[in-house]
């Protein structure tokens, strides 16, 4: 379909429905691998419970490259997933994104790349990139980083340190001389100019920690890199021949801290009026030593003694946490999205309805709509925030879904739309913060939410759809890899509190089926990106051709 928008086409076959369809997102509810932990399961989901049992269900990929994103070891998140569900097609969200725009040079030309490069200039300061230097391309690529050393020779800037992670996970797993000595001699032959490795280690020793596992890891990063703290050497190539001699097998991840200085003084310390980059684009590695740089010196920071925060201007490759919208500054925009589903049915002349509570509001708007700010068609679209509490959710675990209810019940009978869509912030939200008996009454709360929605889809003949756009409270506990629940030092379940790599329902209730659909089952080992071209075909129109496959087969 070309990209001249138009009216969907109708199905004359479709006989139409009294009521609306309803999209039911409950946010972070995924299908657990582990009973341990699942506090889903573990709820008394009356409800969804009955959905599963009596509905056509299937289980939808809402993580990895279902959503854009490298790998299938990828999580998915709030924005990819409400990015696929609103505009029926996967596009591009991590890797192939940052190379897409280092090769168009939009990186370069984006206001972050802008201000960081002439932050250094207009101070005569240091230029540092922070990541993992390999090609392994599930965190990080080497190329990205050479491109942006180019783009900032180009640029005009003089001092470049790069803080160099080793890797041996997603490459070789003694490869580190590969990629560290090639770049040394790529970063000496810039003449005129002062660039050299400054600092690095193994990536499971320093810097890279993840899930609040041992920020011990991010401490160390952080005294070598920012502070020049650790065991010196005259290069990177030196020390990684070093540690290998001294330790025989020694894996690149396990390398401890190499800090390159001259005449006993580290030569890449991270001083006030730097600028700094996290070239990593992968999040889930990156937020603990984001953290470290974005707060601030005088705010409360437990997790280890920073002993100096420099005044930086700090970027990361891309938004590692769009909920928490962490970092403040990133390289790497999200994707351009055209066509999304909203722009479709207006065209069409649908009366939509979008609502959730602020948490989650711009997810059900701005994220669903393709990265898009307002409305397509102010007379076809209402939506509706309901005021978030500002408590911590694990003390306020049912959230404002019985509130966003009332409200959807209220637009389902007022025959208005044609369309609605509703996000329940309350598996992910209260997922996020680790307390498994907060997550069990946000879900039985939630529940009870989806009994009053069956009961208004049947009065008004409509047809209800459940979904999620990511696991997180079906994984509440983190396990060893041989499935057992890791413990605590007081021996209880280590709280688990990021997404899931879990899948998530695809359910669909029509009570008043006609038989235009086969409704025994749903088609399988389809994404989340499935349910544009699915709502289409339940309100008796045809998808667009390049949408992603419906989730049920017209007759």
């Amino acid at each position: 379909m070309a990209d001249t928008m138009h009216a969907l086409e109708k199905n004359p076959n479709w006989k139409g429905r009294r009521g609306p369809v309803v999209l039911v997102i409950m946010d972070g509810v995924g299908y657990g691998k582990y009973e341990d932990g699942d506090a889903v399961k573990a709820s008394k989901m009356k409800y969804l419970d009955w959905f599963t049992a009596n509905c056509p269900h299937t289980k939808l990929k809402a993580h990895g490259t279902a959503v854009g994103l490298p790998t299938d070891d990828d999580m998915g998140n709030s924005e990819v997933g409400h990015n696929a569900m609103g505009c029926g097609r996967v596009f591009a969200q991590g890797a192939k994104l940052v190379g897409e725009s280092i090769s168009n040079g939009s990186m370069f030309q984006a206001a972050t790349w802008q201000k960081l490069s002439k932050n250094v200039i207009s101070n005569n300061s240091t230029l540092h990139f922070i990541g993992l230097v390999s090609d392994g391309n599930v965190h990080a690529h080497i190329d990205h980083l050479k491109a942006m050393i180019a783009q900032a020779n180009k640029d005009g800037v003089k001092k470049i340190r790069v803080h160099a992670l080793l890797d041996g996970r997603d490459v070789d797993p003694t490869s580190a001389l590969n990629y560290i000595t090639p770049l040394e001699e790529y970063l000496a032959s810039f003449s005129g100019c002062d660039y050299q490795i400054a600092s690095g280690g193994g990536r499971m020793y320093m810097t890279m920690d993840r899930y609040n596992a041992d920020w011990s890891m991010v401490q160390r990063g952080w005294y070598a890199h920012v502070l020049g703290e650790g065991r010196q050497f005259e290069s990177a190539t030196k020390a990684i021949e070093t540690y290998r001699n001294e330790v025989p097998g020694l894996l690149d991840q396990d390398m401890h801290e190499f800090v390159i200085a001259k005449d006993g003084k580290a030569v890449g310390t991270i001083e006030d009026k730097d600028s700094v980059i996290y070239f990593n684009f992968r999040g889930d590695r990156a937020l603990e030593i984001t953290k470290a740089f974005e707060t601030a010196a005088n705010a409360d920071f437990p997790y280890f003694d920073r002993k100096r925060v420099p005044a930086v201007e700090y970027a990361g490759m891309m938004e590692y946490d769009g909920d928490a919208h962490i970092p403040s500054q990133y390289l790497v925009n999200p994707p351009s999205i055209d066509r999304t589903m909203g722009e479709y049915l207006t065209k069409t002349g649908v009366h939509l309805l979008a609502i959730s509570e602020t948490q989650k509001y711009g997810h059900v708007t701005y994220f669903f709509n393709g990265n898009k700010q307002g409305k397509f068609d102010d007379s076809l679209e209402d939506y509706i925030e309901v005021p978030s509490d500002v408590v911590p959710f694990e003390q306020r675990p049912w959230m404002k879904c019985a509130e966003i209810t009332d409200k959807v019940i209220e637009a389902i009978k007022s025959g208005k739309y044609d369309h609605i869509r509703l996000n329940f912030p309350n598996g992910d939200m209260v997922g996020h913060t680790g307390v498994f008996n907060a997550v069990v009454c946000s879900m039985e709360g939630m529940d009870l939410q989806l009994g009053r929605l069956k009961a208004a889809i049947e009065e008004a003949g409509g047809i209800l759809c459940l979904t999620a756009d990511h696991g997180n409270s079906d994984d509440m506990f983190e396990h060893a890899k041989d499935g057992s629940v890791k413990k605590d030092k007081d021996g209880e379940p280590k709280a688990k509190t990021s997404h899931s790599l879990n899948p998530v329902p695809g359910i669909i209730y029509d009570p008043e089926y006609k038989g235009e659909y086969d409704n025994t089952s749903l088609n399988s080992g389809l994404g989340i990106s499935s349910w544009p071209a699915t709502l289409m075909n339940l309100m008796g129109y045809y998808a667009p051709t390049d949408y992603d496959k419906s989730m049920i087969n017209l007759k």
